[in-house]
């Protein structure tokens, strides 16, 4: 037993110098990794520096809790305020102001003109002016607009509010996506824009709530009935935007709550997935930028989200109309409650996808089965006048159609190397997107009703499409990165500078697709 303990004790001694010294290796290589000029990976982008994975759990998770909850609050509004037009709709908003006929399309036309061509500008310009300020004041911005909603009396004057609305409104969804790029991996990045992205199904839901709720006062001052859903939900967007000015941090190196050990850990580990870069935050140039929106996956990925956001989007604006029409007999309190059930659903796969995508480190392979379920949801709208089975298929179309946001923007990051044209990649995803969403503003008309069978079939289309696009990206994919198996790096490199080498971006001989 002696001769045992004597034994232990030895080993003990040898291994605890060996650990000491691995652990002090781990903290070198980190602090060497984090430096600029200094490259993360080897040739074919495999990082080259070793992580201890207790202290990426920890600083994950404290990443998690000071970043996350600042952004989906602030998402959470700007669905809202961009949807609440819906809720409105029902409550009078198309009598007051005059409106008829396609009117209301029109409207809502107006918004996605103006996000459709300030996408690239806004995106270029959180990365220049860095997303810490930028997200705050469109998010001020646009809480201003709804908050304006509330004194319109006219069309023309809708119309321009709701312009400037989706100008400050742009840079939302890609300007997020891209802040949290700059603080988490590749395969953790899905999940963490899901967290925010979440938002808009529960905006939907909670939209529907409070629109009841301000709709049962009989006044607000002197503003009364739909107009009160845009006054108070103005308000609450601009207050917590003045909040968000003080409380998002810009990147890991101004972080006040994070160690200088943590900040160094927070950019090494970003870093170490950059294949060639010397830099984290790069400075912009013409050719990255170039290349960030001429990426044939970027393309592929921004026309799935193209085909997916004319569903999301229809629900967003459609659904109370949508209800109307199954449960024409219903009050507009009840109506606007029937259209929370489908968005909660919704809002628990939408976490559901981008969960298993990030244990995974796959994201190709789910918008196959978003596409299906997405079918089977306008199949059964088309197929049956039931209203139990329609209102069934809007729980099809809303558990499957919102997870393929955060997935098409992780994917979009994911098929790039530098910041610079990250920027540009999610916002060529959400510009496509966009104009998905301008398709979906003119793909329910009034003289379509009650069964929308136009609406339903698009949908129904553009659900197909996805599924081809999917596929056909995904053996693409597979089979380019078996070519690229074949290269030989370092003579398809020589001759260039360090500098040529960090533009190549994915014309990189080293660079894989990452389904």
């Amino acid at each position: 037993m002696a001769a045992s303990d004597e034994i232990s004790k030895s080993e003990a001694k040898d291994i605890l110098p060996e650990s000491i010294a691995n652990e002090r290796r781990i903290e070198k290589d980190v602090h060497l990794a984090a430096e600029e000029g200094y490259v993360a990976t080897d040739s074919h982008g495999v990082p080259i520096i070793e992580f201890d994975r207790l202290a990426e759990r920890k600083l994950r998770n404290k990443i998690d809790c000071m970043v996350v909850p600042t952004v989906s609050l602030l998402y959470l509004f700007c669905f809202i305020d961009r949807s609440n037009i819906g809720n409105a709709r029902l409550a009078g908003l198309e009598a007051d102001l005059g409106m008829s006929g396609n009117d209301y399309n029109v409207l809502l036309s107006i918004f996605f003109i103006s996000y459709i061509v300030f996408e690239m500008p806004c995106n270029l310009a959180c990365k220049w002016i860095g997303p810490g300020w930028f997200i705050p004041f469109i998010s001020l911005g646009f809480g201003v607009c709804s908050l304006g909603m509330a004194f319109v009396w006219d069309l023309p004057a809708a119309c321009g509010v709701r312009f400037l609305l989706g100008a400050f409104e742009a840079g939302m969804m890609p300007g997020i996506s891209y802040y949290l790029s700059r603080w988490y991996r590749r395969s953790e990045l899905v999940f963490r824009i899901a967290l925010f992205i979440v938002m808009a199904p529960l905006a939907g839901a909670f939209g529907g709530l409070i629109a009841s709720g301000i709709l049962s006062l009989s006044n607000i001052g002197s503003v009364r009935e739909w107009r009160m859903i845009f006054l108070v939900e103005g308000i609450i967007t601009m207050g917590l935007s003045l909040i968000a000015f003080i409380t998002l941090t810009d990147r890991p190196e101004t972080a006040r709550w994070l160690t200088e050990e943590e900040k160094t850990l927070a950019i090494a580990r970003v870093k170490s997935e950059l294949l060639a870069q010397t830099t984290v935050l790069d400075k912009s140039s013409r050719r990255k930028v170039w290349l960030g929106f001429w990426n044939p996956v970027v393309l592929a990925t921004s026309a799935i989200f193209l085909f997916n956001n004319i569903t999301v989007q229809g629900l967003a604006f459609f659904a109370p109309t949508i209800v109307a029409s199954i449960y024409p007999t219903y009050s507009t309190v009840q109506k606007q409650l029937y259209t929370v059930p489908p968005y909660v659903v919704g809002a628990v796969f939408e976490l559901i996808f981008p969960l298993l995508s990030w244990r995974l480190d796959k994201r190709q392979i789910f918008f196959i089965p978003v596409a299906l379920l997405t079918m089977m949801g306008y199949i059964m709208f088309l197929a049956s006048r039931d209203t139990r089975v329609r209102y069934a298929a809007t729980f099809f179309t809303a558990i499957s159609c919102f997870a393929a946001g955060p997935l098409t923007n992780a994917q979009a990051s994911a098929q790039v190397i530098s910041d610079s044209a990250r920027s540009m990649s999610l916002a060529t995803n959400m510009m496509f997107g966009n104009i998905g969403g301008l398709v979906a503003t003119w793909s329910y008309l009034s003289w379509d009703g009650p069964d929308y069978p136009i609406g339903n079939g698009l949908n129904l289309a553009a659900s197909t499409m996805i599924l081809i696009l999917a596929t056909a990206t995904l053996l693409w994919m597979n089979a380019d990165n078996k070519r690229r198996d074949k290269l030989d790096v370092g003579k398809e490199l020589e001759g260039l500078t360090q500098a040529q080498i960090e533009s190549l971006e994915w014309k990189h001989p080293g660079w894989r697709w990452k389904p």
